[in-house]
């Protein structure tokens, strides 16, 4: 081969290898995460290899049969059952790979559930004075908003006066219409002069400013703008109120123009059969999906006579609440961090039998502005949604509801301070300690072989693992149970004297 030829070739391969690497690195990111366990399972299982290899050469040596083993270390490993599995809680979803994942360490903080100040309760009270004729709520009972709660015969002079006022000025303004009318044709002709026309027409512009006031007044009781025209024009005054349960966060357009406020604890309509209907199925429409109220105080009874503004009945909404928390003045930046970072809060309630159950990704609301004087703690507040737990029906056709969460409940609060990437975390039911030693059980086929492991961390709940070897991501441990474990594989081994004492007590 000539030197040409040779030189050829060498710029052909060198070609070559460069479009290999220029290719790979293209394509990485369909082989490299694949390759990598390919990697860490490989010398997972190499060191599994060199692990038997060695108990079995040190039986050899001691004179026993290798093959007594069946390729596992009896001292470190252990077969269990199906039943037995079950017996510890060790289903399929607790042999699962360990995977890498974010941990975020925590503190604990102790908290309480309770009201969203303004939102949970609605108080409904009455703008006009009356006599209650009839009382449909039941104290306890769920209601949907738009359900008829009272009714009350009104009472008010005020109220009446100004009604009586405004169909007075509604008659005098029909008869102005029809004098205006009846001159306008006449003064066509020259028999009356244009400034007694124009003097009617005054006298009308007179009236109408005086019904505007007399509207207005009736608007600031609380009558609606088609109520107040239905005064005018069906010439009839309203005489009964019927009190409705609002809805916390829909309203109807009347609603709105009743008050001009968020919550309208009242619906003056007519005592009519078909209007009754129709409102009612107006304030259907308007709440829309809301969640239903708790009827929790009953304040009146049928026949009493209430002042204006007066509490009828109290209402809670426990669709949503608050857990306040209680943590150290020093805390306050940690609080800001949080909520900056939008780091999830925890929750954790105790349960009969020392069983707690845990609420993940709650979300921190705020931190008070100032710090308690007295405890020299800080108030901060953690959204909890709510969800019905049991419906209970009654004969009368009253649904009375028991919600999951109710305020005054103590718990714990698990907020997090610290966030480590990267990281081993198994339940902390995946370790079982001896002494200084921590220890996973590894499955290998049909046995689970016990193997050391360096906690770096460790709560209530989790455990972080040093990575240094010993397991890899793609291994599956027993996930619960190891305690049970350890102890089954102490009795297998005759868990009589400690090798290591040197003497029995």
């Amino acid at each position: 081969m000539t030197f040409r030829n040779v030189l050829r070739s060498g710029w052909i391969r060198g070609v070559a290898v460069v479009g290999l690497i220029v290719f790979g690195f293209a394509t990485r990111s369909t082989w490299w995460e694949p390759s990598q366990n390919w990697v860490r399972a490989t010398i997972s299982g190499n060191r599994k290899v060199s692990s038997l290899d060695s108990h079995d050469h040190g039986s050899s040596a001691g004179g026993q049969d290798p093959q007594a083993h069946e390729g596992h270390d009896s001292s470190g490993s252990l077969e269990l059952s199906k039943q037995a599995q079950g017996n510890i809680g060790l289903t399929p979803e607790y042999l699962q790979p360990i995977t890498l994942g974010t941990f975020r360490r925590t503190i604990t903080v102790p908290g309480m559930i309770v009201d969203r100040p303004g939102r949970t309760r609605v108080e409904i009270s009455t703008p006009i004075a009356g006599v209650i004729t009839h009382v449909h709520a039941v104290q306890g009972e769920a209601v949907k908003p738009g359900t008829l709660l009272f009714e009350l015969r009104i009472t008010a002079e005020e109220l009446v006066s100004t009604q009586t006022a405004l169909l007075k000025s509604v008659g005098e303004l029909d008869v102005e219409n029809r004098e205006i009318e009846r001159l306008t044709k006449v003064s066509e002709s020259g028999a009356v002069s244009q400034k007694t026309l124009l003097e009617r027409k005054y006298a009308k512009e007179k009236l109408e400013v005086l019904m505007n006031s007399q509207r207005e007044a009736l608007w600031l009781h609380g009558l609606s703008e088609r109520q107040i025209d239905d005064i005018a024009t069906n010439r009839r005054l309203l005489r009964d109120l019927l009190i409705v349960a609002p809805g916390p966060d829909q309203h109807g357009s009347e609603e709105m123009k009743l008050s001009r406020q968020d919550v309208r604890p009242v619906s003056l309509v007519k005592q009519d059969a078909q209007q009754e209907k129709a409102e009612q199925g107006h304030a259907e429409s308007s709440s829309g999906n809301s969640a239903p109220l708790i009827l929790q105080e009953v304040l009146v009874h049928k026949g009493e006579t209430v002042a204006d503004g007066a509490t009828l009945a109290v209402l809670a909404d426990y669709s949503e609440l608050y857990i306040e928390g209680r943590a150290f003045e020093q805390d306050a930046e940690m609080l800001t961090k949080i909520t900056e970072l939008g780091w999830k809060v925890a929750a954790s309630f105790e349960k009969p039998g020392h069983q707690s159950t845990r609420i993940e990704n709650l979300d921190l609301i705020y931190s008070a502005s100032e710090i308690d004087s007295e405890s020299r703690s800080l108030s901060f507040f953690v959204r909890l949604p709510n969800e019905i737990a049991r419906e209970t029906p009654s004969p009368n056709g009253q649904l009375f509801l028991d919600w999951k969460y109710r305020p005054g409940r103590r718990l714990q609060l698990l907020v997090p301070v610290e966030e480590w990437v990267d990281q081993i975390v198994l339940p902390v039911e995946a370790i079982a300690r001896e002494g200084a030693e921590s220890y996973v059980f590894q499955q290998n086929g049909d046995h689970f072989d016990r193997v050391t492991v360096q906690v770096t961390y460790r709560d209530a709940t989790h455990v972080v693992l040093k990575s240094d070897g010993s397991i890899f991501p793609g291994d599956v441990v027993a996930q619960r149970g190891a305690h049970q474990m350890q102890m089954a594989l102490k009795n297998k081994s005759g868990g009589g004297a400690d090798p290591h004492a040197g003497h029995n007590h």
